[in-house]
């Protein structure tokens, strides 16, 4: 059984995603990041950088105690090693799938969560902040899109965790204030995505 802390954003998602694909058993403990749960001594001992999602392993491979992990590439990470899926065995093609892994944790999620702040949540509005994320934004929906021509998927012909991963911060697009149109490969990913049962299952 795995415990998954979370909260409906964009990072929760990818957890959940996840787990509904694989069928792996777990249970959802909500935290209420508005009201400042992510803080309490409880969470911080399974996510000391305050942040969800996070996840507690009760039957790691292992079979050692359970397993505490934070971090949702860490997880994703963690998790297909576990289940051997959504991870390619081929080198070749793990390494793709890995480094659209990165290139979202690092890039892709951070500058979206900007845009997402100073567009909908800064209690003043930023007109250079706005203009700096909002063009980077659409710098990584163009990286995002080129990548869509070539693959069906991030990391190549198979649905990997770099998809997962970089889902539902790309169906937030509206907020970003990103036109999908000027993306059409992004937008046929987005939909293909959303058909899967798992992520139907998921977004309830």
């Amino acid at each position: 059984m795995i415990d998954l802390y979370y909260a409906p954003t964009p990072n929760g998602y990818k957890i959940s995603l996840f787990l509904e694909e694989t069928g792996l058993p777990y249970t959802i403990h909500p935290i209420n990041i508005g009201t400042d749960e992510q803080f309490t001594p409880e969470f911080l001992a399974i996510s000391p950088n305050n942040k969800i999602p996070a996840i507690v392993d009760h039957e790691p491979a292992d079979g050692g105690e359970p397993i505490s992990i934070f971090e949702s590439g860490a997880i994703l990470l963690y998790l297909a090693g576990k289940t051997g899926k959504f991870l390619s065995q081929n080198e070749r093609e793990r390494i793709q799938q890995q480094q659209w892994l990165f290139w979202q944790v690092a890039g892709f999620g951070p500058m979206l969560g900007q845009n997402h702040h100073f567009n909908r949540y800064a209690p003043e509005v930023v007109p250079y902040a706005i203009n700096r994320y909002v063009t980077e934004t659409q710098r990584l929906y163009k990286v995002l899109n080129t990548q869509l021509e070539k693959t069906p998927y991030l990391g190549g012909n198979e649905y990997s965790i770099a998809d997962i991963a970089t889902y539902p911060w790309a169906l937030c697009y509206e907020y970003q204030k990103i036109n999908l149109q000027d993306y059409p490969a992004v937008e046929k990913w987005l939909e293909n995505i959303s058909q899967r049962p798992a992520t139907k299952a998921a977004y309830k």
